[in-house]
This record gives C-alpha cells, sequence and structure tokens, in this order.
C-alpha cells in the first residue's frame, strides 16, 4: 500500500513540471495531498483489520445497541437517547440490560449539565448584564448544583435498587428526583422571562439547558417503564396489594429518640429565637446559619411571637430543620422583595426552604410587596418531605412556590390573586383554607399555576378536603374580579380539586386558559366530589383536558398515600394526616 501511495506521489511530482506554480506552492499543494491519501490507506487499514478481526467485537455492539434501542423507545425522544447513549465508547462494556441503559443516560446527562454549569459562570461575566439577569443566573447556578446532586442520588439508587428499599419505594424515589432534574431546568430559563432583555439572555441559555431537560426526560421515561414492569411483575408474584408496605413506616434517616419524640407529639426546641433578644438568637436566619448539616436527629427552632422582617434561606444541607412558631397569629416572618422590585420570582421568597424533611407549626409566611408588584413569593419549598401545619402563607400574586419535591399542607391557610399556589412539586393540601384575595384592576385570580412539563413527572397540585373561599377584601366585589380555580402554566399541568367545599367566588367555568388553546388538552384537572355552591360541574370548561373523577379507584391515586408516598413518611411529621379519601 506505501509503496502505490509514494508512486503516485511520484507520479504528481512529475506531472506537475508543465503547470505554471511557485515551486512553494507546488510543494504545499502536494505535501497536503500526500497526506490526505496517507491518513485515507491508514484509516482503510484500520478499519479492514477491525472488520476481519474482531467479528465478537461487532456482536456485542449490535446487541447493546438492541438494548438501547429497546429502552430508548418509550421515551419523548427517542432519536436523541439512541444518539447520545450509542456513541459512549464504553458502550459495549457498560450496557447488557434496559438498567444498564438508564445508569449511562444518567451518567452521559451528569456530563452535560457540567458543561451547563461552566457555560453559565461564563455568562455571569458578561458586561451589561442588569441586576435581576445576574440575579437570575445565580438561580441558574444553583439549579445546575441541585440537579448534579439529584442525578447523584439516581446513580446511587440505580446501584441500590430492589435492595434496601421497597420496590415501591425505589419507584417513587427515582421518578421524584428525575422530576426534580427537569423542573430545575424550566425554573433556570423562567429567570429570563420578565422583559425583552432577559430573553436576550436566556436564548444563550436555551440551547444546553433545553438539551439538558430531553435527557433528563428521557431517563424518567425509561425509569417509569422499567419500574411499572417490575412493580406489575412483583405484584402478580407475590399477589397482595403493594399499598400496604407503606403504613407507618418511619424514615429511615430519622433517629429511634426522635421516633418517640415525635410520637408523643411533643418537640423540645434546641434553640430559641426571639426579636427581644431573649433568646439565642434574634433572627431566623442566625439560627438556621448555625444549626447543624445533614443532621441525623430533628433539629427544633423555637421562634417565639414577633414579627421578623427577614428573607430566610434553608438550605440544602440543613435537613430535618423545624420551624416551631408560637402560633401563626403571633409568629410572623415578613418581607417584601418583588419582580418589579428587580429581582427574579425564584429569589422574591421570604422564606425559601431547600433542605430535606423540613417541618413548621404555627407561623405565619408573608409578602407585603402588595398587587401592583407582580410576582412576589411569600414562601418557596423545594424540599423533599416537608410538611406544614396551623401555618398562614400570605402574599398576592404568587404567593406559594411549591417548587419541587414530596410536600404536604395540612390546616394551613394559604391566601392571594394570580398564580397564589404554583410550581411543579408534589403536593398535597388537606384541610387548609385557600382564599382569594382582592386583586389589582382589571385583574383575575388564578388558585394554582401548576407547572409539569413531562407526561412522566410524577407532580402535581391536590387540594383535598379544604374550604376555598374569599378574603373579606374580595367578597363584596367577588363579581368583578372572576376567580378560578387555576390556569396551565405548564404543557402537562395537573390539578385536582376533591371532596372539598367550593363558595361562589369560583367562576361556573372552573378554569381559565393561560393563552389561547395551549396545553388545554395536555393538561390534566380533575374534580371529584366537591361541594358547595361553586362545585357544580355543569357549566365547567369543556376542554379535552379536563375531567369530573367518578371513580373512587382514579381519585384514590391523588391521596396522599399515593401521591406522596405519604405512608412512608408523614407519621414522623406529628402532624395529623389521613391518608386516603
Amino acid at each position: 500500500m506505501m509503496t502505490h501511495i509514494k508512486a503516485f506521489f511520484t507520479g504528481i511530482m512529475d506531472s506537475g513540471k508543465n503547470i505554471n506554480l511557485s515551486n512553494k506552492r507546488k510543494k504545499l499543494i502536494l505535501t497536503v495531498f500526500a497526506s490526505i491519501l496517507l491518513v485515507s490507506a491508514l484509516i482503510g487499514i484500520v478499519v479492514g483489520v477491525k472488520s476481519r478481526n474482531s467479528p465478537t467485537e461487532n456482536l456485542r455492539v449490535s446487541a447493546a445497541h438492541a438494548v438501547v434501542k429497546s429502552s430508548c423507545s418509550g421515551t419523548l425522544y427517542p432519536e436523541l437517547c439512541y444518539s447520545t447513549i450509542t456513541s459512549h465508547p464504553e458502550l459495549t462494556t457498560k450496557v447488557k440490560t434496559q438498567k444498564d441503559v438508564i445508569d449511562l443516560a444518567v451518567n452521559i446527562t451528569t456530563t452535560a449539565v457540567e458543561h451547563s454549569y461552566f457555560r453559565i459562570k461564563k455568562l455571569i461575566t458578561s458586561k451589561g448584564l442588569t441586576q435581576r439577569q445576574t440575579t437570575a443566573l445565580h438561580d441558574c447556578l444553583e439549579m445546575v448544583s441541585e440537579t448534579l446532586d439529584e442525578l447523584h442520588d439516581v446513580i446511587k439508587d440505580l446501584e441500590e435498587y430492589q435492595t434496601k428499599r421497597s420496590l415501591r419505594q425505589h419507584a417513587d424515589d427515582l421518578k421524584t428526583l428525575m422530576s426534580s432534574a427537569i423542573t430545575n431546568q424550566e425554573t433556570c430559563l423562567d429567570g429570563f422571562s420578565h422583559d425583552g432583555a432577559d430573553k436576550k439572555v436566556r436564548k444563550a441559555l436555551e440551547e444546553i439547558e433545553e438539551r439538558v431537560e430531553k435527557m433528563c426526560s428521557n431517563a424518567l421515561a425509561m425509569i417509569c417503564n422499567m419500574t411499572s414492569t417490575d412493580l406489575a411483575n412483583e405484584k402478580r408474584l407475590n399477589g397482595r396489594n403493594l399499598k400496604e408496605e407503606h403504613n407507618n413506616v418511619w424514615p429511615e434517616w430519622l433517629s429511634t429518640g426522635d421516633r418517640r419524640l415525635l410520637q408523643s407529639g411533643t418537640e423540645t426546641p434546641d434553640v430559641v429565637v426571639a426579636a427581644d433578644g431573649s433568646g439565642d438568637y434574634e433572627t431566623v436566619e442566625a439560627a438556621v446559619a448555625a444549626a447543624p448539616s445533614k443532621s441525623k436527629t430533628r433539629y427544633v427552632i423555637r421562634i417565639k411571637a414577633g414579627v421578623y422582617r427577614e428573607n430566610v434561606e434553608v438550605p440544602k444541607s440543613k435537613i430535618n430543620i423545624m420551624f416551631m412558631g408560637d402560633g401563626r397569629n403571633d409568629t410572623i416572618i415578613t418581607g417584601n422583595l418583588s419582580v418589579k422590585g428587580g429581582t427574579t420570582t425564584f429569589k422574591s421568597a421570604t422564606v425559601a426552604i431547600v433542605g430535606d424533611g423540613f417541618l413548621a407549626r404555627g407561623i405565619t409566611f408573608e409578602n407585603t410587596a402588595g398587587a401592583s408588584n407582580h410576582q412576589a413569593v411569600a414562601l418557596r419549598v423545594g424540599s423533599d418531605f416537608s410538611a406544614f401545619y396551623q401555618c398562614d402563607i400570605l402574599a398576592h400574586q404568587d404567593t406559594l412556590y411549591v417548587h419541587r419535591n414530596r410536600q404536604f399542607y395540612i390546616n394551613c391557610l394559604i391566601a392571594g390573586t394570580i398564580d397564589f399556589i404554583f410550581g411543579n412539586a408534589a403536593a398535597v393540601f388537606q384541610d387548609c383554607d385557600i382564599h382569594a384575595r382582592l386583586p389589582g384592576p382589571g385583574q383575575k385570580n388564578m388558585l394554582t399555576a401548576q407547572s409539569r412539563t413531562d407526561p412522566n413527572q410524577n407532580t402535581g397540585i391536590v387540594i383535598q378536603k379544604c374550604r376555598i373561599g374569599a378574603t373579606s377584601d374580595l367578597l363584596p366585589v367577588q363579581g368583578s374580579f372572576p376567580t378560578y380555580l387555576g390556569r396551565p402554566w405548564k404543557e402537562y399541568a395537573r390539578t385536582v380539586v376533591m371532596q372539598s367545599v367550593i363558595s361562589s367566588v369560583i367562576h361556573e367555568a372552573g378554569w381559565h386558559e393561560w393563552n389561547g388553546d395551549f396545553a388545554l388538552d395536555t393538561l390534566y384537572y380533575g374534580e371529584y366530589e366537591n361541594t358547595g355552591p361553586g362545585a357544580e360541574t355543569s357549566g365547567r370548561v369543556k376542554w379535552e383536558g379536563f375531567r369530573v373523577i367518578t371513580s373512587s379507584s382514579e381519585a384514590q391515586e391523588f391521596s396522599p398515600e399515593n401521591f406522596i408516598a405519604g405512608g412512608t413518611w408523614l407519621s414522623s411529621t406529628s402532624f395529623p394526616f389521613s391518608l386516603g379519601l
């Protein structure tokens, strides 16, 4: 082969004598041409040797490709799924089963998220950014960090799959982690939706963030397929109701001493916060900062009666924290940050809860920015296994941001105007008062704006055994300000109102569109066994995605036991709850 190339090269040189070119240019052209021929020949030799000498390897590649193709066929983005996984250099050594494909998909997604992190870091150094744009980019960094933690937890859970926990618990946890990872990408981009200048920064992030979101979606779809099959097989083999496994189970992270304490319904505070200086700390933020990280036991912060004007964040490292107030009318944490005031919706929260296992009792969370300042969050919750008892959550637009993960609210008051319960957590409200307030001129009230973007996400807002009404300022003029149960913020929005008392404040149509016919066929809005003058469904919207639920088995899927795996953790809260209908 090398002899032929040399001869061909010599022929070119000879023929070049009759061409009117400078010697230097001639030599350059001939050198490049010869190099191309040489590389082509070497590639041909390598490919030929590989194809002749690796029939076993070819079989491995074919087998791995078949497993990947089968696994990816049930995803929303099968071509992306197949191309990213089959191009991995360790495909044949890593992929034998469907679970192997999921493992590899999550690892590849992790790498993509890391690239996203560096892209965002670079954008932060750009000139001419507004304060809100800088804040939104920092929100994105937080979301990237959370996503990486979630993907690492998915990898760990897949390693322990069907071993340390019940199969149903593993399925719930895996789907929750991947659902949250998807939500994070949307949260990042949503921070750049307030004006034209913000949208230019959003454009610089969209491609990589949307690609990551699609990769997370594919991993979630494969997890759903795998766990659904395994659960069906387990139920068939065992011949019993798997839901029974959940009842009266304590979370594995809760110590024996805490279990006894919580069973008794009493909590002894570890520290006391008092605005008058009579406690261990004068601010809630200081008490949180001093709390131990990754605590295996419940850490109780008693917040004495008083008004605390501060913005508080319980970060991811602070798990198992409890805020114990002196009563919702006495212990008040208040702030007034808003989008119109220059921040993002995400960062406007008076109190933001990220660390898992958070509890709060007897506290008011408030944002006083008012209706004219647009989005202004009183409470943002991203904590998994978080619960709130006898709390008031008060603001106007975007009062309560149920951001992600599994959440439970019992005997609370939530009041606001536009989209005042919003986000993409799996959140259940039980025995709560949900009241619309007087909005700004020409505005409509929306109780909910759920933001599920993927049909496989195990997220949604469930309002069960609650009272839906109006505050005293709206009651006399409620006919002038239409109020609806919700509107779809994202394509697969899911909200269920069941066994609740609905007052006449709710418009007969029940639900409102977001923008034209967006999401009307893909959303899931359900009503089940509600009562009161606003519960009549004959005048409800006729959308494809709306349904009056008549089956108790369908409604049961939205009970705390099933929707937020309540049987595995609600016992640890010391709060009252009902697992079923």
